[in-house]
């Protein structure tokens, strides 16, 4: 293609429309252009280089059978999607026989504060207007809020790991803002009815 040449990188519509003819340059050119943003969300999650390549490789993989029957309008949300849905896979595979002990256990504890054990969030309506609530939540906080939140929950870094990547703060500063952040969603969703009182 013109543009990939000039460029080096081509746009969302050009690659999945490569992944829709079934051309195998669709892995390179997602890979080039999101390779480093589904490489952070990997790496986030599982701490292992070795690890991580071969769930990037999945996610290349993964995509190739998706695409079609699926079209994605947002193709990095998508892929990162599906790297941190296989490395959260691949980290429950690892850490099954081990309780605790890393970043994911306890990222996933922190949340169940804000998570109803009686919804039945599995059910695609009630999670699209979950995820719909979450996302009103999220741009309402100020940006370094949602930053810091963001950078725990999806990207799945350490406390420490934040207060480096957003430089004022220090890691106790950040657990703190966590923590204000958890119970301000939590009593946003309570006031959406996702949660009981």
């Amino acid at each position: 293609m013109q543009r990939e040449e000039n460029s080096g990188v081509m746009s969302d519509a050009e690659i999945v429309s490569l992944f829709q003819a079934r051309d195998e340059t669709a892995i390179s050119a997602a890979s080039r252009k999101f390779g480093k943003y589904c490489g952070t969300v990997v790496s986030g999650i599982l701490k292992n280089p070795q690890d991580a390549e071969e769930c990037l490789n999945d996610t290349w993989m993964r995509a190739w059978e998706s695409i079609p029957p699926h079209q994605p309008q947002n193709l990095g949300a998508f892929l990162a999607t599906l790297a941190k849905n296989i490395s959260l896979n691949r980290y429950k595979e690892t850490h099954a026989k081990k309780r605790g002990g890393g970043e994911i256990s306890l990222v996933l504890e922190e949340l169940t504060e804000c998570c109803s054990r009686n919804s039945n969030v599995e059910k695609e309506y009630e999670h699209k207007l979950l995820v719909e609530a979450v996302n009103d939540f999220l741009r309402s906080l100020p940006k370094d809020k949602r930053d810091i939140f963001v950078l725990r929950y999806w990207f799945c870094l350490s406390t420490k790991e934040i207060a480096k990547k957003v430089g004022a703060l220090n890691k106790n500063s950040v657990s703190v803002t966590l923590l204000r952040t958890r119970k301000a969603l939590a009593k946003f969703l309570k006031s959406k009815g996702f949660l009981e009182e």
